[in-house]
C-alpha cells in the first residue's frame, strides 16, 4: 500500500517529522537526560523554598466563610500546614465576570485529600464581599472552603492571584511561601500536559518549529462563548463554568471595576 502520510490532503501544519522507532527512542532518551536535570533542579529549588524563613502574624485575624466570621487560625482545621489560593473577586459581577485565571487554578484545586494526608489544608480566600462569593462558589460546585477576606491586611489578606502557603505553631501563625503568575502553574495539570503534546498550549510566545500555526496571546482558551469558540468578549465564560447547571448564554461580563 502506497504511503500517503505526506500528502499535504492529510499532513497537518508544521507536524513533526515522521522515523523509525529505533531512531526517535535515540531522540527521546537524549531529551530525557535534559528532563532528568530539571527535575533535579526542581527538587533543589524545593530544598532551598524548606529552607525560607518565616513571618508571624495575628492568627486571630477574622476572616468570613459559611458559618461567620471565624479566625484565620481555623483554616487551619487543627492541622499544622495549610496552603491556600487567593482568587481575585470582581465587585458586583455575574458569575460569568469572575477572573478566568482564577478560575484555573481553583478548577483544579477541587480535592484536598492528599494534602490532608499530608497534615495540610486548603481553603480558597477572595477579596469578594461573603454575599457573592458564597453563590459564587455554590454555583461552581467547590467543596473546599471559601473565605472572604475583604478589609483584611497583611499575610492573612493581601493581594490577590497568589498560592500561599502557612505553618502553625499552636496559636501561632506565620507565612512561609507565596508565588503568583507562572507559580500558579504548578497545579494546573492541563497546562503541563498540553507541554507534553507537539502543538503545546498553541501560545505566541512558544518556541515551535517552523510550519507550526501562529500560536494566540497566553491563556487564550480561558474562556469560550456556549458554542465553544474561544473569546473573551461578553458571550463568553470561564470555560469550566459550562459544565455547570444553569450555565446559559450570556451576553454581558457586568464588570464595574477591579478589586484584585
Amino acid at each position: 500500500m502506497a504511503d500517503t502520510s505526506d500528502e499535504p490532503t492529510t499532513a497537518l501544519p508544521g507536524r513533526p517529522a515522521v522515523t523509525d522507532l529505533a531512531t526517535w527512542q535515540a531522540a527521546r532518551d537524549e531529551l530525557l537526560a535534559r528532563e532528568k536535570a530539571h527535575t533535579r533542579e526542581g527538587d533543589a529549588i524545593a530544598a532551598a523554598r524548606r529552607r525560607l524563613p518565616m513571618v508571624e502574624f495575628d492568627g486571630t485575624v477574622e476572616v468570613v466563610g459559611a458559618d461567620g466570621p471565624v479566625p484565620f487560625l481555623d483554616l487551619f482545621q487543627g492541622r499544622d500546614e495549610l496552603v491556600v489560593y487567593k482568587h481575585m473577586w470582581h465587585d458586583g459581577a455575574p458569575h460569568q465576570g469572575q477572573c478566568e485565571g482564577c478560575t484555573t487554578t481553583a478548577w483544579h484545586l477541587q480535592d484536598a485529600s492528599y494534602l490532608n494526608a499530608r497534615g495540610v489544608s486548603f481553603a480558597v480566600l477572595t477579596t469578594g464581599p461573603w454575599h457573592e462569593v458564597a453563590p459564587y462558589a455554590e454555583f461552581m460546585g467547590y467543596t473546599q472552603p471559601w473565605y472572604s477576606v475583604r478589609g483584611v491586611d497583611g499575610p492573612a489578606g493581601g493581594p490577590m492571584g497568589y498560592l500561599t502557603g502557612y505553618l502553625r505553631d499552636g496559636d501561632r501563625a506565620f507565612l512561609t511561601y507565596s508565588t503568583t503568575g507562572r507559580g500558579n502553574e504548578r497545579v494546573n495539570g492541563s497546562l503541563g500536559l498540553l507541554d507534553m503534546t507537539p502543538y503545546g498550549r498553541g501560545e505566541a510566545w512558544e518556541d515551535n518549529p517552523e510550519g507550526r500555526p501562529k500560536g494566540n496571546s497566553p491563556c487564550w482558551s480561558w474562556r469560550t462563548d456556549a458554542d465553544g469558540n474561544a473569546t473573551w468578549g461578553p458571550t463568553s465564560r470561564p470555560v469550566p463554568q459550562w459544565t455547570r447547571p444553569g450555565a446559559t448564554p450570556v451576553d454581558t461580563l457586568g464588570r464595574h471595576g477591579h478589586h484584585h
